[in-house]
């Protein structure tokens, strides 16, 4: 069977399944609309949104000695067969925990669905010394770094918020037994980029405890981490930049610093806390005015973890703070097709979609999204709870203005939309796709597309040359290939300046220029070097299909230029192809939206054989777009 049949099964599953599960979204009960006049949410409300989550996974858990496996769903996550099945039980443990923790914090007796949760992660725990238990973990012996290393991390910070409950009611032998095959991992190899956060915390915490650490690995490891700090408040998590360095190295650097290192390490926490705070000028511009978030990098199924980093900064606006975090934890929450039938997050974005996926996750991967909630270690009376919601830079926009923010030291563009509401991201993607054990999501759609927006997550390309956001090629081989080996050469008066060359002929380069404009971009782009005739398009955002069919319309502008533009109820794009295009048409999906079974873009076609210049006016907006809207924005060109 090949690909499609495989993701179109898996829609048609999840449609079916997601209809059983609809409704099952959280509801704000008693909105406080005084406190939170955007989103309603208060410390109480997250408080039950967690208790929401942790209901759903604990209806899995009928006794103390269960493990915390989910099915799996889809056909990308692991496990494919039952030799790591154990692998995703720990992975369920270690990041439901996430959700537990800050609530056992506050109340060890916390009781879900009739299991006490300190009983439960404390039998766990001693399961996972115990020989005889499925649950067990042996020592790491000679393996590299795996993904087991991955949980102990989770678990370290964890018990930095509430050992208490948890560590120091077991057994001294159930922990030194614990310590001796965790420090094993801990003390070990690992992968150079934020995975040596999953090194650093569990000797920190050992070491809070008396233990005795590998202290000069340890101090290398944090040494390292900060060595890829780029500037602006961004890591480079290697060999991209995504949500990892926020949900991993800007908050883990941050709680580190806060649970241990400002006494045992002063200097290092010191310089985590000055990159942390340099995180607040550019990252909440991410997020769109509703708080909502893009799709954009690996993990997108950790969703709202996006918004982990935000409460732990000094003396910024937390009205702001917390309204981005609401924002972005009801955008999935409300959603039907979030929780499946079984009471646990979808794998996907959304619902279930496999072209998101890695097979790094299984199906309890998914919380890791809890990271959103350990801000609850915050009292009420911090100012992150008790502050009012407010927009904070968006209240300052003006209708009709665009803001561009430019960060030179990831080569970054975060614009911002006062018109539609929408933030927009392009970062730099140029990954090897072909070279030996490439990861090739990391030259996918999840990092190729010319510009990624909170309103339109990214639709995946079709083998038919289906495409949004980005360009795509017709190769040697007669397949449609898309532009993914980008090199940012600047930013001025507005306009982004980019080259890229298609992966499978170097010979074929374009130079790219986005200009943005109230209401989307003005593409400036060339083909600036084509060895071979060969057709190239260019798909504007796509619109998920709703509750009718998308309207399309063509609108006649002057000096003989055209509008192509859909409309799907909510949301409009247009295209108008002012320079070297051919064909334009409408295209209809089918299975390559995260939203809905059936999507709708506009593509505009090229054929090409030599330089060629390519101009395009692309624009979107909430309702429907009419001639006037679309020759004003041709005006301020």
């Amino acid at each position: 069977m090949n690909k499609a049949f495989f993701l179109t099964l898996s829609l048609a599953i999840a449609t079916t399944l997601s209809a059983i599960g609809a409704g099952n979204v959280f509801k704000v009960d008693n909105p406080d609309s005084k406190l939170s006049p955007y989103t309603g949410m208060t410390r109480r409300h997250w408080i039950e949104a967690d208790k929401y989550l942790l209901e759903g996974a604990f209806s899995h858990i009928r006794s103390l000695d269960d493990p915390m496996y989910f099915e799996r769903l889809g056909n990308v996550c692991y496990p494919k067969d039952n030799s790591r099945v154990r692998g995703a039980t720990l992975e369920g443990m270690c990041r439901t925990l996430f959700l537990a923790s800050p609530l056992l914090r506050e109340d060890s007796t916390l009781t879900i669905n009739g299991i006490r949760l300190a009983d439960y992660y404390r039998r766990q725990l001693s399961l996972l010394v115990d020989p005889d238990s499925k649950q067990y973990v042996a020592h790491r012996g000679n393996r590299g770094p795996c993904q087991d290393l991955v949980e102990f991390g989770a678990l370290g910070i964890s018990l930095f918020i509430c050992g208490n409950v948890l560590w120091e009611p077991l057994p001294k032998a159930t922990r030194d037994s614990l310590y001796s095959m965790i420090e094993s991992y801990a003390d070990g190899p690992t992968i150079p980029q934020n995975w040596r956060f999953f090194n650093v915390f569990p000797m920190s915490f050992f070491k809070s405890k008396g233990y005795e650490v590998n202290d000069s690995l340890l101090v290398k490891y944090v040494r390292l981490l900060q060595g890829d700090y780029r500037g602006d408040g961004w890591y480079l998590d290697h060999p991209n930049y995504d949500f990892y360095s926020m949900w991993a190295y800007q908050l883990y650097g941050e709680l580190w610093a806060r649970f241990f290192g400002r006494e045992h390490y002063p200097e290092l926490a010191a310089q985590f806390e000055k990159n942390f705070a340099e995180m607040y000028r550019s990252y909440p511009r991410m997020f769109g005015r509703d708080g909502h978030m893009p799709m954009w990098g690996r993990s997108n199924m950790y969703r709202f973890a996006a918004a982990a980093p935000l409460a732990w900064g000094e003396g910024i606006n937390y009205g702001w703070m917390r309204r981005i975090a609401s924002g972005c934890l009801l955008q999935f929450l409300q959603n039907p097709d979030f929780i499946y039938a079984d009471g646990v997050p979808t794998p996907g974005f959304y619902g279930l979609f496999d072209p998101v996926l890695q097979g790094y996750s299984c199906r309890g991967s998914v919380y890791w999204c809890a990271k959103a909630f350990l801000p609850l270690m915050l009292p009420e009376s911090h100012p992150y709870w008790s502050d009012t919601e407010n927009e904070g830079f968006w209240a300052g926009m003006k209708a009709g203005e665009v803001d561009n923010l430019w960060l030179p030291g990831p080569k970054m563009l975060i614009t911002n939309y006062a018109n539609s509401g929408a933030a927009e991201t392009r970062a730099f993607c140029d990954y090897d796709t072909e070279r030996r054990g490439a990861e090739k999501f990391r030259g996918s759609e999840q990092y190729n597309r010319l510009a990624y927006n909170t309103l339109f997550p990214w639709m995946a390309d079709g083998k038919n040359g289906e495409v949004a956001m980005a360009y795509v090629v017709k190769n040697a081989k007669g397949q449609w290939e898309p532009m993914r080996r980008y090199t940012t050469t600047g930013y001025a008066d507005g306009t982004l300046h980019r080259t890229v060359w298609l992966q499978s002929d170097k010979r074929f380069t374009m130079s790219l220029a986005d200009k943005t404009l109230p209401d989307g971009m003005m593409r400036s782009d060339s083909v600036t070097g084509c060895a071979t005739p060969t057709t190239l398009r260019l798909g504007h955002y796509s619109l998920p299909e709703r509750d009718t069919p998308i309207k399309e319309a063509t609108i006649s502008l002057k000096n003989g230029l055209k509008a192509y533009t859909i409309y799907n109820g909510r949301h409009s794009l247009a295209l108008v192809p002012i320079k070297g295009w051919g064909k334009v048409e409408y295209v209809r999906t089918e299975g390559l939206h995260p939203e809905t079974r059936f999507a709708e873009t506009i593509n505009a076609t090229a054929d090409v054989n030599g330089p060629t210049e390519l101009k395009t006016l692309m624009l979107f907006k909430e309702g429907q777009f009419d001639r006037k809207s679309i020759e004003k924005a041709i005006k301020q060109l």
